[in-house]
C-alpha cells in the first residue's frame, strides 16, 4: 500500500482528495495536515510514502515542506505530487528542482487526480520490478520516466466510445512491458475482443498506441499494440 498524506489547508478539499485516494487500489490515506508544521510532524509519525501537497499553507508553503524534508531526511523523504492554485513559473521550477513527481493546477477534476496517482503507482511498480534484476536497458529507463506522466485521453471522444473503457484499455497497454494483442487486452480488461480491437484502433489513431504487424507461418499478420511513450 502507498501510504499517502494529504497536505491541504482547506479541510473540505482535503477530505474530497482523501476519499478519491482511498477508492484507488494500492493506496491508503494515513492523515491530513493543514500546515507546514503539522505536515513535517506527520511525515515522521505516519511514515508516508507520498505527499499530496498544496503550496499555499497558513504557516509557509508546500515547497518549504519539501526543502525541510530534503535537508533533514533526504534518504527517507516521501515523494510529492503538488496540488495547488500556484501556476507561476517560479513555483513550478522550484517544485521540479525539489523533486516533485507531479504538479496538478487547481481546479482539477478527480479523474485527473486519479490518473496522476495511478501513473505514480505504476512508476513504483516498475521500479520494484527492476530492483535487483540487473542494470536496466534504455527501454526500461524510458518506461520509468514515461510512467510518471499519464497519457491524456482525447478531450472529446468519438461517438460510441466510453471514457472509462478507453482509460481501462489505455492503462492496460501502458502497464504492459511488451506489445499486446487485442485478445490479450480483452482478457485483461474483461471486455470482448471486438470491443478491445475497436478501442485499440482508436488509441492508435489518437497517437497513444502504436500498431505492429507480426507475421507468422500462415502469412496473415497478427496485430500487436504497444503504448507510445
Amino acid at each position: 500500500m502507498i501510504r499517502t498524506l494529504v497536505v491541504e489547508d482547506d479541510f473540505r478539499v482535503g477530505q474530497i482528495h482523501a476519499v478519491c485516494i482511498e477508492r484507488l487500489d494500492g493506496f491508503e490515506v494515513v492523515g491530513q495536515s493543514p500546515t507546514v508544521a503539522d505536515a513535517l510532524t506527520a511525515v515522521g509519525e505516519t511514515r508516508a510514502d507520498l505527499l499530496l501537497l498544496d503550496i499555499y499553507l497558513p504557516d509557509g508553503t508546500g515547497l518549504d515542506v519539501l526543502r525541510r524534508l530534503t535537508r533533514d531526511r533526504a534518504e527517507a523523504r516521501p515523494d510529492a505530487i503538488m496540488t495547488t492554485a500556484a501556476r507561476d513559473v517560479a513555483s513550478i521550477r522550484a517544485a521540479m528542482k525539489l523533486g516533485a513527481v507531479g504538479y496538478l493546477v487547481k481546479p482539477f477534476t478527480l479523474a485527473a487526480l486519479g490518473e496522476r496517482l495511478t501513473a505514480y503507482r505504476e512508476l513504483r511498480q516498475r521500479m520494484t520490478a527492476m530492483d535487483g534484476s540487473g542494470q536496466p536497458d534504455q527501454s526500461d529507463v524510458d518506461a520509468l520516466f514515461s510512467a510518471a506522466r499519464p497519457a491524456a485521453l482525447p478531450p472529446v471522444l468519438a461517438k460510441g466510445h466510453s471514457a472509462p473503457t478507453l482509460a481501462l484499455v489505455r492503462d492496460t497497454v501502458r502497464s504492459a512491458r511488451r506489445d499486446l494483442s487485442a485478445a490479450e487486452v480483452a482478457e485483461s480488461t474483461g471486455v470482448s475482443r471486438a470491443t478491445a480491437q475497436r478501442y485499440l484502433s482508436y488509441l492508435v489513431r489518437e497517437g497513444l498506441a502504436s500498431l505492429e504487424l507480426r507475421y507468422g507461418s500462415t502469412g496473415r499478420p497478427e496485430h500487436r499494440y504497444r503504448a507510445v511513450t
